[in-house]
Protein backbone atom coordinates (compact mmCIF):
# COMPACT_ATOMS: atom_id res chain seq x y z
CA UNK A 1 0.00 0.00 0.00
CA UNK A 2 2.73 2.04 0.98
CA UNK A 3 5.28 1.12 -2.26
CA UNK A 4 6.12 4.99 -3.82
CA UNK A 5 7.23 3.07 -7.06
CA UNK A 6 3.63 1.59 -7.23
CA UNK A 7 1.66 4.85 -7.64
CA UNK A 8 1.94 7.54 -10.23
CA UNK A 9 5.36 9.58 -9.04
CA UNK A 10 4.37 13.35 -7.93
CA UNK A 11 7.69 14.51 -7.04
CA UNK A 12 11.38 14.71 -8.32
CA UNK A 13 12.39 11.62 -5.78
CA UNK A 14 9.57 9.48 -6.94
CA UNK A 15 11.00 9.83 -10.80
CA UNK A 16 14.68 8.86 -8.71
CA UNK A 17 13.11 6.24 -7.77
CA UNK A 18 12.06 4.80 -10.78
CA UNK A 19 15.38 6.11 -12.48
CA UNK A 20 13.39 8.25 -15.11
CA UNK A 21 15.00 10.93 -16.23
CA UNK A 22 12.13 11.88 -18.32
CA UNK A 23 8.22 12.11 -18.20
CA UNK A 24 6.02 11.51 -21.44
CA UNK A 25 3.18 13.37 -19.87
CA UNK A 26 2.78 15.28 -16.85
CA UNK A 27 -0.99 15.60 -15.41
CA UNK A 28 -2.31 18.25 -13.18
CA UNK A 29 -5.42 17.27 -11.57
CA UNK A 30 -7.46 19.74 -8.92
CA UNK A 31 -8.36 16.65 -7.04
CA UNK A 32 -6.00 15.19 -4.12
CA UNK A 33 -4.57 11.92 -6.09
CA UNK A 34 -6.24 9.19 -5.51
CA UNK A 35 -5.19 5.94 -7.19
CA UNK A 36 -8.86 4.20 -7.67
CA UNK A 37 -10.92 3.64 -10.98
CA UNK A 38 -13.26 6.13 -9.92
CA UNK A 39 -11.24 9.17 -10.27
CA UNK A 40 -10.38 10.37 -14.34
CA UNK A 41 -7.35 11.34 -12.83
CA UNK A 42 -5.86 8.36 -11.93
CA UNK A 43 -7.68 6.35 -14.92
CA UNK A 44 -5.73 8.55 -17.64
CA UNK A 45 -2.92 7.94 -15.89
CA UNK A 46 -2.61 4.42 -15.63
CA UNK A 47 -4.12 4.21 -19.41
CA UNK A 48 -1.13 6.27 -20.78
CA UNK A 49 1.18 4.05 -18.50
CA UNK A 50 -0.05 0.72 -19.44
CA UNK A 51 0.00 1.82 -23.10
CA UNK A 52 3.81 2.01 -22.68
CA UNK A 53 4.22 6.28 -21.48
CA UNK A 54 5.81 7.10 -18.05
CA UNK A 55 3.43 9.41 -16.65
CA UNK A 56 3.78 11.73 -13.45
CA UNK A 57 1.06 13.27 -11.78
CA UNK A 58 1.07 16.84 -9.62
CA UNK A 59 -2.35 16.99 -7.83
CA UNK A 60 -3.64 20.59 -6.74
CA UNK A 61 -0.89 22.72 -7.39
CA UNK A 62 -0.30 26.00 -5.28
CA UNK A 63 -1.48 28.79 -8.27
CA UNK A 64 -0.08 31.32 -5.60
CA UNK A 65 3.58 32.82 -5.55
CA UNK A 66 6.10 31.31 -7.41
CA UNK A 67 4.31 28.59 -9.30
CA UNK A 68 6.69 26.15 -8.23
CA UNK A 69 4.25 23.11 -8.10
CA UNK A 70 3.63 24.09 -12.01
CA UNK A 71 7.74 23.66 -12.18
CA UNK A 72 9.07 21.23 -10.30
CA UNK A 73 9.19 18.19 -12.92
CA UNK A 74 10.36 20.60 -15.91
CA UNK A 75 8.73 19.96 -19.35
CA UNK A 76 7.30 16.65 -20.55
CA UNK A 77 8.55 14.70 -23.58
CA UNK A 78 4.81 14.89 -25.28
CA UNK A 79 2.62 17.26 -23.11
CA UNK A 80 0.77 18.68 -19.73
CA UNK A 81 -2.70 17.81 -19.40
CA UNK A 82 -5.14 19.36 -17.32
CA UNK A 83 -8.31 18.09 -15.40
CA UNK A 84 -9.96 20.39 -13.16
CA UNK A 85 -10.88 17.38 -11.18
CA UNK A 86 -14.33 14.65 -10.85
CA UNK A 87 -16.43 18.29 -10.28
CA UNK A 88 -16.70 21.73 -12.45
CA UNK A 89 -14.63 23.83 -10.49
CA UNK A 90 -17.50 26.68 -9.61
CA UNK A 91 -20.50 23.87 -9.21
CA UNK A 92 -17.32 22.49 -6.44
CA UNK A 93 -17.05 25.84 -5.37
CA UNK A 94 -20.32 27.20 -4.72
CA UNK A 95 -23.93 27.04 -3.59
CA UNK A 96 -26.85 27.63 -5.87
CA UNK A 97 -27.06 30.99 -4.34
CA UNK A 98 -23.83 31.65 -5.17
CA UNK A 99 -21.82 31.29 -1.31
CA UNK A 100 -18.19 29.74 -1.12
CA UNK A 101 -18.77 26.42 -0.19
CA UNK A 102 -16.76 25.98 3.53
CA UNK A 103 -15.33 22.37 1.92
CA UNK A 104 -14.32 20.40 -0.32
CA UNK A 105 -15.05 16.49 -0.88
CA UNK A 106 -12.14 15.65 -3.54
CA UNK A 107 -9.54 16.97 -0.71
CA UNK A 108 -7.55 16.25 2.26
CA UNK A 109 -9.52 16.80 5.29
CA UNK A 110 -12.34 18.14 3.10
CA UNK A 111 -10.30 21.36 3.33
CA UNK A 112 -11.87 24.43 0.88
CA UNK A 113 -9.66 26.39 -1.21
CA UNK A 114 -7.23 23.82 -2.87
CA UNK A 115 -8.30 25.00 -6.47
CA UNK A 116 -8.75 28.13 -8.05
CA UNK A 117 -11.97 29.20 -9.30
CA UNK A 118 -11.92 28.27 -13.44
CA UNK A 119 -9.24 26.02 -12.47
CA UNK A 120 -8.53 24.66 -15.98
CA UNK A 121 -8.21 28.20 -17.34
CA UNK A 122 -6.26 29.16 -14.22
CA UNK A 123 -3.76 25.96 -14.48
CA UNK A 124 -3.66 26.13 -18.71
CA UNK A 125 -2.37 29.82 -18.60
CA UNK A 126 0.60 29.15 -16.28
CA UNK A 127 1.92 26.26 -18.03
CA UNK A 128 1.64 28.40 -21.02
CA UNK A 129 3.61 31.25 -19.04
CA UNK A 130 6.65 28.56 -18.29
CA UNK A 131 5.92 26.60 -20.65
CA UNK A 132 4.56 27.67 -24.34
CA UNK A 133 6.14 25.57 -26.86
CA UNK A 134 4.78 22.07 -25.06
CA UNK A 135 1.55 21.17 -25.72
CA UNK A 136 -1.45 21.46 -23.42
CA UNK A 137 -4.32 19.27 -23.31
CA UNK A 138 -7.40 20.18 -20.85
CA UNK A 139 -9.93 17.44 -20.04
CA UNK A 140 -12.42 15.65 -17.75
CA UNK A 141 -15.86 17.12 -17.05
CA UNK A 142 -15.03 20.62 -16.46
CA UNK A 143 -13.40 20.90 -19.84
CA UNK A 144 -15.64 18.91 -21.68
CA UNK A 145 -18.89 20.67 -20.70
CA UNK A 146 -17.73 23.85 -21.58
CA UNK A 147 -16.14 22.96 -25.37
CA UNK A 148 -18.21 25.59 -26.75
CA UNK A 149 -20.33 28.34 -26.20
CA UNK A 150 -22.01 28.11 -22.50
CA UNK A 151 -23.58 29.72 -19.74
CA UNK A 152 -21.91 30.35 -16.60
CA UNK A 153 -23.78 30.88 -13.71
CA UNK A 154 -21.16 32.36 -11.67
CA UNK A 155 -20.28 35.09 -14.14
CA UNK A 156 -23.74 35.39 -15.58
CA UNK A 157 -22.71 35.31 -18.95
CA UNK A 158 -22.25 33.34 -21.83
CA UNK A 159 -18.62 31.93 -22.21
CA UNK A 160 -17.12 30.99 -25.49
CA UNK A 161 -15.40 27.65 -25.56
CA UNK A 162 -12.68 27.26 -23.11
CA UNK A 163 -10.32 26.52 -25.35
CA UNK A 164 -10.65 30.25 -26.40
CA UNK A 165 -9.74 31.03 -22.82
CA UNK A 166 -7.51 28.74 -21.57
CA UNK A 167 -5.41 29.49 -25.07
CA UNK A 168 -4.69 24.87 -24.39
CA UNK A 169 -3.81 22.89 -28.04
CA UNK A 170 -6.17 20.58 -27.57
CA UNK A 171 -9.83 19.68 -25.72
CA UNK A 172 -10.64 15.87 -25.03
CA UNK A 173 -13.96 15.51 -23.71
CA UNK A 174 -16.16 12.91 -22.23
CA UNK A 175 -14.34 10.11 -21.19
CA UNK A 176 -10.61 10.05 -22.69
CA UNK A 177 -9.30 6.56 -22.70
CA UNK A 178 -8.71 6.41 -25.88
CA UNK A 179 -8.49 9.64 -27.68
CA UNK A 180 -5.50 10.29 -24.85
CA UNK A 181 -3.37 7.41 -26.04
CA UNK A 182 -4.17 8.61 -29.87
CA UNK A 183 -2.87 11.79 -28.75
CA UNK A 184 0.11 10.61 -27.24
CA UNK A 185 0.87 8.30 -30.37
CA UNK A 186 0.52 11.32 -32.52
CA UNK A 187 2.70 13.92 -30.59
CA UNK A 188 5.38 10.71 -30.49
CA UNK A 189 5.28 9.89 -33.91
CA UNK A 190 4.91 13.64 -34.88
CA UNK A 191 1.82 12.91 -36.61
CA UNK A 192 -1.54 14.57 -37.42
CA UNK A 193 -3.98 14.95 -34.71
CA UNK A 194 -6.65 16.59 -36.57
CA UNK A 195 -9.06 13.43 -37.65
CA UNK A 196 -8.50 11.90 -33.80
CA UNK A 197 -12.31 11.39 -32.65
CA UNK A 198 -13.18 13.46 -29.40
CA UNK A 199 -11.26 16.32 -29.30
CA UNK A 200 -11.22 19.98 -29.85
CA UNK A 201 -8.88 22.29 -31.56
CA UNK A 202 -8.73 25.87 -32.76
CA UNK A 203 -8.37 26.89 -36.68
CA UNK A 204 -7.63 29.41 -38.74
CA UNK A 205 -10.65 30.47 -41.87
CA UNK A 206 -8.29 28.98 -43.85
CA UNK A 207 -8.14 25.75 -42.51
CA UNK A 208 -11.87 24.99 -42.79
CA UNK A 209 -11.89 23.52 -46.28
CA UNK A 210 -10.21 20.44 -44.30
CA UNK A 211 -13.07 19.77 -42.27
CA UNK A 212 -15.68 17.12 -42.99
CA UNK A 213 -18.50 18.05 -46.07
CA UNK A 214 -21.51 17.29 -43.58
CA UNK A 215 -19.80 19.57 -40.71
CA UNK A 216 -22.21 21.59 -38.48
CA UNK A 217 -21.69 25.20 -38.76
CA UNK A 218 -22.88 26.67 -35.56
CA UNK A 219 -24.03 30.01 -34.91
CA UNK A 220 -20.70 32.25 -34.02
CA UNK A 221 -20.42 32.69 -29.84
CA UNK A 222 -20.74 36.80 -30.77
CA UNK A 223 -24.43 35.82 -32.36
CA UNK A 224 -25.04 33.65 -29.46
CA UNK A 225 -24.11 36.32 -27.12
CA UNK A 226 -26.18 38.98 -29.32
CA UNK A 227 -29.26 36.69 -29.60
CA UNK A 228 -30.80 34.18 -27.23
CA UNK A 229 -32.52 32.49 -29.46
CA UNK A 230 -29.16 31.62 -31.59
CA UNK A 231 -27.55 30.12 -28.37
CA UNK A 232 -30.90 27.84 -28.38
CA UNK A 233 -30.71 26.63 -31.56
CA UNK A 234 -27.13 26.03 -31.23
CA UNK A 235 -27.86 23.60 -28.18
CA UNK A 236 -30.43 21.67 -29.81
CA UNK A 237 -27.90 20.47 -32.75
CA UNK A 238 -24.81 19.92 -29.66
CA UNK A 239 -27.70 18.15 -28.01
CA UNK A 240 -28.81 16.25 -31.19
CA UNK A 241 -25.24 15.09 -31.90
CA UNK A 242 -23.98 13.87 -28.68
CA UNK A 243 -26.99 11.83 -28.86
CA UNK A 244 -26.25 10.04 -31.73
CA UNK A 245 -23.85 6.90 -32.10
CA UNK A 246 -22.35 8.16 -35.20
CA UNK A 247 -22.42 12.28 -34.76
CA UNK A 248 -20.84 14.74 -37.03
CA UNK A 249 -18.53 17.54 -36.73
CA UNK A 250 -19.06 20.78 -35.11
CA UNK A 251 -17.23 24.08 -35.76
CA UNK A 252 -18.47 27.57 -34.41
CA UNK A 253 -16.64 30.66 -34.81
CA UNK A 254 -15.05 33.16 -32.12
CA UNK A 255 -13.88 36.35 -33.34
CA UNK A 256 -11.67 35.53 -36.04
CA UNK A 257 -10.69 32.15 -34.96
CA UNK A 258 -12.69 28.46 -35.25
CA UNK A 259 -13.43 25.93 -32.69
CA UNK A 260 -13.57 22.15 -34.21
CA UNK A 261 -15.13 19.77 -32.21
CA UNK A 262 -14.21 15.80 -33.85
CA UNK A 263 -17.22 13.32 -33.60
CA UNK A 264 -16.81 10.85 -30.59
CA UNK A 265 -15.41 7.07 -30.79
CA UNK A 266 -18.05 4.55 -30.84
CA UNK A 267 -19.15 3.20 -27.42
CA UNK A 268 -16.63 0.97 -26.05
CA UNK A 269 -16.93 -3.05 -26.10
CA UNK A 270 -17.09 -4.57 -22.51
CA UNK A 271 -13.42 -6.21 -22.87
CA UNK A 272 -12.43 -2.09 -23.46
CA UNK A 273 -14.00 -1.20 -20.46
CA UNK A 274 -13.11 -4.37 -18.63
CA UNK A 275 -8.93 -3.82 -19.67
CA UNK A 276 -9.40 -0.37 -18.11
CA UNK A 277 -10.99 -1.70 -14.79
CA UNK A 278 -8.42 -4.43 -14.53
CA UNK A 279 -5.55 -1.72 -14.50
CA UNK A 280 -3.35 -1.97 -11.57
CA UNK A 281 -4.78 0.60 -9.40
CA UNK A 282 -3.92 0.53 -5.43
CA UNK A 283 -7.32 1.53 -4.61
CA UNK A 284 -6.12 4.13 -1.90
CA UNK A 285 -4.95 7.76 -1.77
CA UNK A 286 -1.29 8.66 -2.29
CA UNK A 287 0.80 8.11 0.77
CA UNK A 288 1.53 11.66 0.77
CA UNK A 289 -1.73 12.29 2.42
CA UNK A 290 -1.52 9.59 5.35
CA UNK A 291 -3.27 10.47 8.14
CA UNK A 292 -6.15 12.42 6.20
CA UNK A 293 -8.88 12.01 4.93
CA UNK A 294 -10.36 12.59 1.58
CA UNK A 295 -14.30 12.22 2.08
CA UNK A 296 -15.33 11.55 -1.63
CA UNK A 297 -12.60 8.47 -1.55
CA UNK A 298 -14.33 7.41 1.77
CA UNK A 299 -17.88 7.36 0.41
CA UNK A 300 -16.42 4.94 -2.82
CA UNK A 301 -13.49 2.91 -1.14
CA UNK A 302 -15.94 -0.06 -1.37
CA UNK A 303 -18.16 0.74 -4.40
CA UNK A 304 -18.06 -0.93 -7.75
CA UNK A 305 -18.99 0.70 -10.70
CA UNK A 306 -20.22 -2.00 -13.02
CA UNK A 307 -21.11 0.22 -16.25
CA UNK A 308 -21.32 3.69 -18.00
CA UNK A 309 -24.01 6.22 -19.65
CA UNK A 310 -26.99 7.19 -19.56
CA UNK A 311 -30.14 6.81 -21.29
CA UNK A 312 -32.25 8.67 -18.70
CA UNK A 313 -31.59 12.45 -20.25
CA UNK A 314 -32.77 14.33 -17.56
CA UNK A 315 -32.70 18.22 -18.65
CA UNK A 316 -30.19 19.00 -15.86
CA UNK A 317 -27.97 15.92 -16.01
CA UNK A 318 -24.34 15.92 -17.56
CA UNK A 319 -24.03 12.10 -17.20
CA UNK A 320 -24.74 11.47 -20.98
CA UNK A 321 -23.53 14.31 -21.79
CA UNK A 322 -20.11 13.62 -20.95
CA UNK A 323 -20.27 9.92 -20.80
CA UNK A 324 -22.46 9.47 -23.84
CA UNK A 325 -26.51 8.18 -24.14
CA UNK A 326 -25.54 4.19 -24.75
CA UNK A 327 -24.91 2.01 -21.59
CA UNK A 328 -21.09 0.38 -21.57
CA UNK A 329 -21.34 -2.73 -19.38
CA UNK A 330 -18.62 -4.21 -17.38
CA UNK A 331 -18.50 -8.02 -17.53
CA UNK A 332 -19.29 -10.41 -14.84
CA UNK A 333 -16.14 -11.56 -14.32
CA UNK A 334 -14.39 -7.98 -14.10
CA UNK A 335 -16.96 -7.04 -11.41
CA UNK A 336 -16.03 -9.90 -9.04
CA UNK A 337 -12.40 -9.63 -9.94
CA UNK A 338 -12.90 -6.56 -7.95
CA UNK A 339 -15.20 -7.22 -5.34
CA UNK A 340 -12.36 -9.52 -4.63
CA UNK A 341 -9.54 -7.25 -4.94
CA UNK A 342 -11.87 -4.68 -2.48
CA UNK A 343 -11.79 -7.50 0.11
CA UNK A 344 -8.22 -7.61 0.13
CA UNK A 345 -7.85 -4.15 1.51
CA UNK A 346 -6.78 -2.77 4.63
CA UNK A 347 -10.68 -1.92 6.79
CA UNK A 348 -12.39 -4.46 4.89
CA UNK A 349 -15.53 -5.39 6.81
CA UNK A 350 -17.38 -7.43 4.44
CA UNK A 351 -19.82 -4.81 2.47
CA UNK A 352 -19.90 -3.48 -0.45
CA UNK A 353 -20.83 0.07 -0.50
CA UNK A 354 -22.42 0.02 -4.01
CA UNK A 355 -23.45 -1.84 -6.85
CA UNK A 356 -24.15 0.72 -9.54
CA UNK A 357 -23.12 3.45 -11.90
CA UNK A 358 -24.90 6.43 -13.01
CA UNK A 359 -28.05 4.72 -12.88
CA UNK A 360 -28.05 1.47 -11.05
CA UNK A 361 -30.02 -0.05 -12.64
CA UNK A 362 -29.13 0.23 -16.52
CA UNK A 363 -26.66 -2.57 -16.92
CA UNK A 364 -26.68 -4.03 -20.04
CA UNK A 365 -29.63 -2.50 -21.12
CA UNK A 366 -29.50 -1.62 -25.17
CA UNK A 367 -31.37 -1.56 -28.01
CA UNK A 368 -32.81 -4.74 -29.47
CA UNK A 369 -32.15 -3.62 -32.92
CA UNK A 370 -28.64 -1.79 -33.01
CA UNK A 371 -29.18 -0.66 -36.66
CA UNK A 372 -32.04 1.27 -35.08
CA UNK A 373 -29.80 2.90 -32.36
CA UNK A 374 -27.62 3.94 -34.97
CA UNK A 375 -30.13 6.08 -36.84
CA UNK A 376 -31.95 7.46 -33.49
CA UNK A 377 -31.18 10.98 -31.43
CA UNK A 378 -33.76 10.78 -29.33
CA UNK A 379 -31.64 12.37 -25.86
CA UNK A 380 -33.90 9.75 -23.69
CA UNK A 381 -34.90 6.14 -24.28
CA UNK A 382 -37.77 6.80 -21.18
CA UNK A 383 -39.60 9.82 -22.16
CA UNK A 384 -41.83 10.66 -23.22
CA UNK A 385 -42.41 7.19 -23.54
CA UNK A 386 -40.50 4.24 -23.33
CA UNK A 387 -38.64 3.14 -26.59
CA UNK A 388 -39.69 0.07 -27.30
CA UNK A 389 -36.54 -1.34 -29.11
CA UNK A 390 -34.97 -0.97 -25.11
CA UNK A 391 -34.14 -4.26 -23.65
CA UNK A 392 -34.58 -4.44 -20.17
CA UNK A 393 -34.20 -7.42 -19.26
CA UNK A 394 -32.81 -7.31 -15.40
CA UNK A 395 -31.68 -10.81 -14.87
CA UNK A 396 -28.11 -10.48 -15.61
CA UNK A 397 -28.09 -7.58 -12.93
CA UNK A 398 -29.80 -9.47 -10.17
CA UNK A 399 -27.42 -12.46 -11.53
CA UNK A 400 -24.84 -10.46 -10.24
CA UNK A 401 -26.23 -9.15 -7.45
CA UNK A 402 -27.10 -12.77 -6.25
CA UNK A 403 -23.45 -13.88 -7.15
CA UNK A 404 -21.80 -10.81 -5.69
CA UNK A 405 -23.89 -12.02 -2.21
CA UNK A 406 -23.04 -15.22 -2.37
CA UNK A 407 -19.43 -14.53 -1.75
CA UNK A 408 -18.26 -16.13 1.15
CA UNK A 409 -16.06 -12.92 2.19
CA UNK A 410 -19.26 -10.49 1.54
CA UNK A 411 -21.66 -9.98 3.93
CA UNK A 412 -23.83 -7.71 2.22
CA UNK A 413 -23.91 -5.89 -1.29
CA UNK A 414 -25.62 -2.70 -1.49
CA UNK A 415 -26.82 -0.15 -4.55
CA UNK A 416 -26.37 3.51 -3.28
CA UNK A 417 -25.69 4.52 -7.00
CA UNK A 418 -29.68 6.11 -8.00
CA UNK A 419 -32.42 4.06 -9.73
CA UNK A 420 -34.50 4.56 -12.03
CA UNK A 421 -38.27 3.19 -10.83
CA UNK A 422 -39.54 4.14 -14.19
CA UNK A 423 -37.08 1.41 -15.51
CA UNK A 424 -38.01 -1.98 -12.98
CA UNK A 425 -40.16 -4.80 -12.66
CA UNK A 426 -41.16 -7.05 -9.96
CA UNK A 427 -38.64 -9.17 -9.81
CA UNK A 428 -35.66 -6.94 -9.66
CA UNK A 429 -37.72 -4.35 -7.26
CA UNK A 430 -38.00 -7.39 -4.87
CA UNK A 431 -34.25 -8.40 -5.15
CA UNK A 432 -33.15 -4.75 -4.72
CA UNK A 433 -35.59 -3.93 -1.43
CA UNK A 434 -34.94 -7.52 0.48
CA UNK A 435 -31.35 -7.81 -0.03
CA UNK A 436 -29.71 -3.91 -1.60
CA UNK A 437 -31.28 -1.48 0.36
CA UNK A 438 -29.18 -0.52 3.48
CA UNK A 439 -32.64 1.08 5.48
CA UNK A 440 -32.82 4.22 3.15
CA UNK A 441 -33.74 4.49 -0.59
CA UNK A 442 -33.47 7.35 -2.61
CA UNK A 443 -34.74 7.99 -5.56
CA UNK A 444 -35.57 11.38 -7.59
CA UNK A 445 -39.40 11.83 -8.52
CA UNK A 446 -37.40 15.59 -8.80
CA UNK A 447 -41.29 17.66 -8.63
CA UNK A 448 -44.67 16.74 -8.49
CA UNK A 449 -46.01 19.31 -11.55
CA UNK A 450 -46.45 17.73 -14.98
CA UNK A 451 -45.29 20.75 -16.67
CA UNK A 452 -41.68 20.65 -15.13
CA UNK A 453 -41.32 17.04 -15.20
CA UNK A 454 -42.14 17.25 -18.74
CA UNK A 455 -39.71 19.92 -19.11
CA UNK A 456 -36.75 17.78 -16.85
CA UNK A 457 -37.72 15.10 -19.09
CA UNK A 458 -38.79 12.94 -15.98
CA UNK A 459 -41.49 10.49 -15.92
CA UNK A 460 -45.38 11.86 -14.38
CA UNK A 461 -45.47 12.04 -10.30
CA UNK A 462 -47.82 8.86 -10.78
CA UNK A 463 -45.19 6.79 -11.70
CA UNK A 464 -43.37 7.42 -8.58
CA UNK A 465 -46.58 7.19 -6.28
CA UNK A 466 -46.79 3.51 -8.03
CA UNK A 467 -43.21 2.76 -6.97
CA UNK A 468 -44.44 4.15 -3.38
CA UNK A 469 -47.47 1.68 -3.32
CA UNK A 470 -45.06 -1.26 -4.74
CA UNK A 471 -42.10 -0.29 -1.91
CA UNK A 472 -45.08 -0.13 0.89
CA UNK A 473 -46.17 -3.49 -0.25
CA UNK A 474 -43.20 -5.19 0.00
CA UNK A 475 -41.74 -3.67 3.24
CA UNK A 476 -45.43 -4.80 4.43
CA UNK A 477 -45.35 -7.94 3.25
CA UNK A 478 -41.59 -8.54 4.69
CA UNK A 479 -41.83 -6.86 8.14
CA UNK A 480 -39.22 -4.38 6.57
CA UNK A 481 -39.21 -0.60 8.28
CA UNK A 482 -37.40 0.88 5.18
CA UNK A 483 -37.26 4.77 4.38
CA UNK A 484 -38.25 6.01 0.75
CA UNK A 485 -36.11 9.26 0.61
CA UNK A 486 -37.78 11.48 -2.13
CA UNK A 487 -35.33 13.99 -3.78
CA UNK A 488 -37.11 17.22 -5.23
CA UNK A 489 -35.73 20.34 -6.87
CA UNK A 490 -36.35 23.87 -6.87
CA UNK A 491 -36.72 26.79 -9.65
CA UNK A 492 -36.06 24.52 -11.98
CA UNK A 493 -37.02 26.27 -15.79
CA UNK A 494 -40.86 26.21 -15.84
CA UNK A 495 -41.28 26.06 -12.29
CA UNK A 496 -43.67 28.75 -10.47
CA UNK A 497 -44.61 29.65 -7.13
CA UNK A 498 -47.87 27.33 -7.62
CA UNK A 499 -45.99 24.51 -8.68
CA UNK A 500 -44.24 24.52 -5.96
CA UNK A 501 -47.26 25.23 -3.43
CA UNK A 502 -48.54 22.27 -5.01
CA UNK A 503 -45.44 20.23 -4.17
CA UNK A 504 -45.59 21.49 -0.83
CA UNK A 505 -49.37 20.36 -0.21
CA UNK A 506 -48.35 17.00 -1.71
CA UNK A 507 -45.80 16.11 0.53
CA UNK A 508 -47.86 17.50 3.21
CA UNK A 509 -50.49 14.79 2.43
CA UNK A 510 -48.16 12.07 2.10
CA UNK A 511 -46.70 12.64 5.38
CA UNK A 512 -43.53 13.84 4.18
CA UNK A 513 -41.17 16.22 5.52
CA UNK A 514 -38.87 16.90 2.48
CA UNK A 515 -34.70 16.06 3.11
CA UNK A 516 -33.13 15.53 0.13
CA UNK A 517 -33.73 18.93 -1.63
CA UNK A 518 -32.08 21.26 -3.68
CA UNK A 519 -32.51 24.65 -5.63
CA UNK A 520 -31.79 24.78 -9.19
CA UNK A 521 -28.07 24.96 -10.43
CA UNK A 522 -27.40 25.91 -13.88
CA UNK A 523 -24.27 23.89 -14.73
CA UNK A 524 -22.98 24.37 -18.31
CA UNK A 525 -24.14 22.87 -21.37
CA UNK A 526 -27.13 21.45 -20.22
CA UNK A 527 -31.08 21.82 -21.69
CA UNK A 528 -31.89 23.05 -18.17
CA UNK A 529 -29.55 25.47 -17.96
CA UNK A 530 -30.09 27.07 -21.57
CA UNK A 531 -33.86 27.20 -20.54
CA UNK A 532 -32.68 29.05 -17.57
CA UNK A 533 -30.62 31.11 -19.25
CA UNK A 534 -32.55 31.69 -22.68
CA UNK A 535 -36.04 31.46 -21.24
CA UNK A 536 -36.92 29.24 -24.09
CA UNK A 537 -37.19 25.68 -24.54
CA UNK A 538 -34.95 25.06 -27.52
CA UNK A 539 -36.83 22.29 -29.43
CA UNK A 540 -40.53 24.58 -29.31
CA UNK A 541 -39.00 27.51 -29.10
CA UNK A 542 -41.98 28.43 -26.48
CA UNK A 543 -41.48 30.73 -23.65
CA UNK A 544 -40.23 29.32 -20.30
CA UNK A 545 -40.96 31.01 -16.92
CA UNK A 546 -37.63 31.31 -15.12
CA UNK A 547 -36.78 32.13 -11.34
CA UNK A 548 -33.87 34.52 -11.83
CA UNK A 549 -33.33 36.04 -8.69
CA UNK A 550 -32.32 35.03 -5.62
CA UNK A 551 -35.46 36.39 -3.58
CA UNK A 552 -37.45 34.41 -6.09
CA UNK A 553 -35.32 30.65 -6.13
CA UNK A 554 -35.36 31.58 -2.26
CA UNK A 555 -39.27 31.91 -2.14
CA UNK A 556 -39.56 28.81 -4.21
CA UNK A 557 -37.22 26.41 -1.82
CA UNK A 558 -38.69 27.57 1.21
CA UNK A 559 -42.14 25.52 0.22
CA UNK A 560 -39.53 22.59 1.08
CA UNK A 561 -39.96 23.53 4.66
CA UNK A 562 -43.91 23.82 5.11
CA UNK A 563 -44.15 22.07 8.44
CA UNK A 564 -41.88 24.67 9.99
CA UNK A 565 -44.52 27.37 9.56
CA UNK A 566 -47.30 24.87 9.73
CA UNK A 567 -46.32 22.79 12.90
CA UNK A 568 -47.48 19.94 11.33
CA UNK A 569 -45.62 16.94 12.46
CA UNK A 570 -45.32 13.91 10.04
CA UNK A 571 -45.73 10.66 10.70
CA UNK A 572 -42.23 9.70 11.05
CA UNK A 573 -39.62 12.08 12.65
CA UNK A 574 -37.76 12.72 9.58
CA UNK A 575 -39.74 11.38 6.61
CA UNK A 576 -41.95 8.36 6.16
CA UNK A 577 -41.12 4.78 7.12
CA UNK A 578 -42.93 1.80 5.90
CA UNK A 579 -43.48 -1.93 7.76
CA UNK A 580 -43.99 -2.01 11.16
CA UNK A 581 -46.22 0.38 12.84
Amino acid sequence: MYDLKKYLPTTRKELELRGWDYVDVILFSGDAYVDHPSFGAAVIGRVLEHAGYRVAIVPQPDWHGDYRDFKKLGRPRLFFAISAGSMDSMVNHYTAARRLRSDDAYTPDGRAGMRPDYCTITYCKILKQYFPDVPVVIGGIEASMRRLTHYDYWSDRLMPSILIDSGADVLQYGMGEQSVVALARAYEQGGDISRIPQIGRVISEAELGSLPADTIRLHSHEQAVQDKRKHAENFRLIETESNKIYPRTLVQRVGERYVVINPTYPPMTTAELDAVFDLPFMYFPHPKYKGKRIPAYEMIRFSVCMHRGCFGGCSFCTISAHQGKQIVSRSKESILRQVETLSRLPDWKGYVSDLGGPSANMYRMHGKDRSLCEKCARASCLQPAICKNLNRDFEPLIDIYRTVDALPYVKRAYVSSGIRYDLMDEAYGRQLLLRHVSGRLKVAPEHVSANVLRLMRKPPFDEYMRFDSFFRRVNEECGLRQQLIPYFISSHPGCTNRDMAALAEQTRRMHYRPEQVQDFTPTPMTLSTTMFYTGLNPYTMEPVYVARSAEEKRKQNSYFFWWKESGERPAAKNKRQYGKR
